[in-house]
């Protein structure tokens, strides 16, 4: 087994985005791919991703060539047979996940360790495809991974604490920031994203303030605190006994939805997807599209720079 060999099995933009978080990191980096396609819009890509982190000062020119020559593009399963890590983005299907790993498990060494980078699938439920399952688990990134640092590492039932703990230091060694969770519904940034999402959604319908001013309180208030101290260092800093009686009287008006909301499913309904369809909670139409995107992976960036990268 060679050490310092990686694989990223799917090559489409968290795939390709691990490539260079890895490569970055040292490793001999694959993609794998089983379409050509695939493979081509990775390698695009990864020269857009590169050009950006170039550009934006993250790393030299230098740094990004020695990157890029460590990062290497395959269909040829064999890619497997040597190394020490499989991190799988493939399409979001428990079906395509377990086949993925029936073939992959066993063809990569025993001593491997194995991850899918799923948002919300049982880890537990994708390891019954696996041989060796206490060295499977999950590896969950936020797009794009070679700008924000946080992994969660998910253990399913089978997942060694041994390995856990492993991958805990490995994800360290990137320079990113891991956490353990357990196999949980959402994990732990969905589920706290979609509470949020609810609530959000709850104080629009009751027409107690706009799509807009919720955006605003959250990236002109909430959000800054939280990327600094997070919910609980927030509570402590404001007072456990302050917040502790504002539940008492708040939390019985909160959203408590259990079903899916009316308003995005309507929202599918009508083909508002947001960025990608032109339209969502705001106007994307004609180059809109580009520009916020552009203007995204800027304020991503200059974030990471005062928070992580400077460190």
């Amino acid at each position: 087994m060679n050490e310092n060999k990686v694989v990223m099995g799917g090559t489409g933009i968290m795939g390709t985005s691990l490539c260079q978080v890895y490569a970055l990191a040292g490793y001999e980096t694959w993609g794998y791919d089983a379409f050509e396609e695939g493979l081509e819009k990775g390698k695009h890509l990864l020269e857009l991703n590169q050009e950006t982190l170039v550009n934006e000062g993250i790393i030299t020119q230098e740094e990004s060539d020695a990157a890029v020559a460590r990062i290497h593009f395959t269909s040829n399963k064999e890619v497997f047979s040597d190394c020490c890590l499989v991190v799988e983005s493939t399409v979001e299907r428990m079906d395509i996940k377990q086949d993925f790993f029936r073939e992959v498990s066993a063809i990569a060494p025993k001593e491997a360790l194995l991850a899918t980078n799923t948002s919300g699938l049982h880890i537990t439920e994708i390891a019954e495809a696996c041989q060796y399952p206490e060295r499977f688990m999950g590896q969950h990134w936020l797009n794009p991974p070679h700008l924000l640092p946080l992994c969660e590492i998910i253990a399913g039932a089978k997942t060694s604490e041994e390995n856990l703990l492993k991958m805990k230091q490995l994800v360290k060694g990137l320079g990113k920031q891991p956490v353990i969770v357990a196999d949980i519904n959402g994990f732990i940034i969905n589920r706290i994203q979609f509470a949020v999402l609810r609530e959000a959604l709850h104080i629009v319908e009751i027409g107690a303030a706009t799509y807009e001013d919720v955006d605003t309180v959250l990236k002109a208030g909430m959000g800054l605190r939280y990327a600094v101290l997070g919910p609980f260092g927030v509570a402590d800093h404001g007072g456990i006994n302050t917040f502790d009686h504002i539940t008492s009287y708040l939390n019985a008006d909160l959203a408590d939805d259990k079903v899916e909301s009316p308003v995005l499913k309507r929202m599918v309904e009508e083909g508002k997807l947001g960025v990608k369809s032109g339209q969502g909670f705001y106007d994307y139409s004609g180059d809109k599209a580009d520009e916020a995107i552009r203007e995204r992976d800027r304020m991503y960036i200059e974030l990471a720079k005062v928070l992580y990268f400077n460190k």
